[in-house]
């Protein structure tokens, strides 16, 4: 394995997770106050399912994010 390749690949992969999830919950979040189905002000339970079939992981992440 080349551990210089394998950590830039895995630091790409994060950050384009890292990016696209916000992107996802900020968008979200501001329709689902546009529709009234929550005020803006409420503690959502997020929860991150990581998965990589070929080598058996399953991680998951679970953490509240308030909106204030």
């Amino acid at each position: 394995m080349n551990e210089d390749q394998f950590n830039s690949s895995l630091r790409k992969f994060l950050k384009q997770v890292g990016v696209t999830s916000q992107r996802e919950i900020e968008k979200a979040v501001r329709d689902a106050i546009a529709a009234g189905r929550i005020k803006g002000h409420e503690k959502l339970n997020a929860k991150m399912v990581l998965t990589i079939d070929s080598i058996g992981l399953v991680h998951e992440v679970s953490e509240p994010i308030e909106l204030g």
